[in-house]
């Protein structure tokens, strides 16, 4: 008897759900989406960088050390950002600036994330986080999306993107990111 042959699937179906992300609707049809899984000894990289993260920026980002524990305790995790893209060219002025250029002449400014970018952009990124995790739920994978271990990645250079999340998923009798506790 092979035991808990589900978890033998995590990968595929990881990959699946950054097809989701990737297929996903983008404005004018231009893809920026970059994507990535990350290795299980990835996990415990990316989670020690999250652990260093919340101790130098201190009180608020404790959930950087919350989030850590269930980087480390998922089956899988999934990375989807977004790389410096240019713009949709529609002057459409939700990045702030009244025409496309004038954002792209702006000074670019990183802490997290780097931006300014074209909304429209982000608009493209959040419809792919959501279809990945529409997809995630599809396959009755558990999952999150989290911005701390997103930023952490891209601190660690393990995507190379301007703004990127990451949703770890987990094949456990219980949703270990509902409550933050595991069995």
């Amino acid at each position: 008897m092979i035991e808990d042959p589900e978890l033998e699937c995590i990968g595929t179906l990881a990959r699946e759900i950054l097809v989701a992300a990737r297929t996903a609707p983008k404005a004018k049809g231009k893809d920026d989406i970059v994507t990535g899984i990350l290795e299980q000894d990835e996990q415990e990289t990316l989670a020690r960088f999250m652990e260093g993260m919340a101790d130098e920026r201190g009180d608020h980002f404790a959930f950087f050390k919350r989030d850590a524990q269930n980087i480390r305790k998922a089956d899988a995790v999934v990375l989807i950002g977004l790389r410096s893209a240019g713009v949709a060219g529609l002057n459409c002025g939700a990045c702030g600036y009244k025409e496309c250029d004038q954002m792209l002449e702006a000074q670019k400014v990183k802490t997290d994330f780097k931006g300014p970018q074209c909304s429209i952009k982000y608009i493209d990124l959040g419809i792919a986080l959501g279809c990945a995790a529409a997809r995630a739920k599809d396959l009755c994978l558990d999952n999150r999306i989290f911005y701390s271990a997103g930023t952490a990645a891209i601190t660690a250079e393990m995507i190379k993107a301007d703004i990127a999340i990451a949703i770890p998923l987990s094949v456990k009798g219980k949703n270990i990111f509902f409550d933050r506790k595991w069995p």
